[in-house]
């Protein structure tokens, strides 16, 4: 419970008991509310009461009423309230009260000290324990936000190359796979090198052209898309695995639209004795996109079973 806002039963009966002790007279328990902002009209009707007849009431009711009012007044009074346990707390000049009341008051003083100081550090850490529950719950909305942000942008690769199956120009719709399946790699969380070109000395021009390296694990992979009518032969593969092997400690994958011809898994499975390569169908990708799954353990299932089983060609999703 908020000590300022509301003044629980054990506060509010020590201030009932201190205050009245702290203020000689009946005029100066409303000086002393007044100086702690509380406003004329909560104060008034006692005021008027110690005018008529000063014997009708006591410091210790006026105190209990108007503390009782400022509680019941809620938010609206939340500064009165403040206010008064400050200066009730920063009391140090106990010369002001009677004399007989010099010592009570003292040790009444210390006690709401006491008591307030408690409460603060239950208080304080309610207050941490929330902070903390609002930072674990505005994590937990941030990584729903992320899960369906990639959802969404999943969602768009996919509809894009479902697209690309209508498109009749053969080189417009292989720029575009490459593009698409760059989208993918990223919004999977793997680094991509966009597809570049490897020139040589001056007049000798390109040398070689890459659709694109993929970062997955610290291990590099020379990422090469082909969308030709018939399936890969041996001569294909073999054009990328010669940009493998050339790399040293590069690493191979190669995704089709048309599938592998027999010699094409041959000449791959014999290169897997030299390197790591992975072949993959592009109905595996879009299988992948239309369960939702995980791109990155979809390839680290495939590079799990080229390496131990020789089978460059694994299909997890089957």
């Amino acid at each position: 419970m908020d000590i300022i806002f509301h003044y629980p039963p054990e506060l509010m009966s020590l201030l009932i008991e201190t205050i009245p002790r702290l203020c000689r007279a009946k005029s100066d328990v409303l000086l002393f509310f007044q100086g702690a902002g509380v406003g004329h009209v909560v104060t008034k009707d006692l005021a008027e009461r110690v005018d008529e007849d000063r014997d009708s009431i006591t410091k210790y009711e006026m105190v209990r009423t108007v503390l009782t009012r400022l509680n019941e007044r809620g938010e609206h009074t939340l500064r009165e309230r403040r206010e008064v346990l400050k200066r009730v707390t920063e009391f140090e000049d106990f010369s002001t009260c009677w004399p007989a009341d010099q010592l009570e008051a003292k040790g009444l003083v210390a006690e709401v000290r006491r008591v307030v100081g408690v409460k603060d550090s239950f208080t304080r850490m309610h207050q941490e324990r929330e902070a903390e529950r609002q930072k674990h719950l505005a994590a937990q909305r941030e990584r729903v936000a992320k899960t369906q942000r990639r959802r969404d942008e999943m969602g768009a690769v996919r509809d894009d190359l479902f697209a690309l199956f209508s498109e009749q120009d053969r080189q417009k719709r292989g720029k575009a796979l490459e593009q698409v399946l760059g989208r993918l790699f990223h919004t999977a969380g793997i680094r991509v090198r966009e597809p570049f070109c490897v020139t040589g000395d001056e007049g000798e021009g390109v040398i070689e052209q890459l659709d694109g390296v993929v970062a997955l694990d610290g291990e590099y992979y020379l990422a090469e898309m082909k969308w030709r009518e018939k399936p890969l032969g041996r001569l294909e593969v073999s054009d990328h695995l010669v940009r493998v092997f050339g790399r040293g400690q590069a690493r191979g994958v190669l995704i089709s639209a048309s599938g592998f011809t027999g010699p094409a898994l041959t000449v791959c499975k014999e290169s897997l004795s030299r390197t790591v390569v992975v072949l993959c169908k592009l109905e595996e990708i879009v299988k992948l996109l239309e369960q939702e799954g995980d791109l990155q353990q979809f390839l680290r299932s495939k590079i799990e079973a080229a390496i131990i089983d020789k089978n460059p060609m694994y299909e997890p999703l089957r």
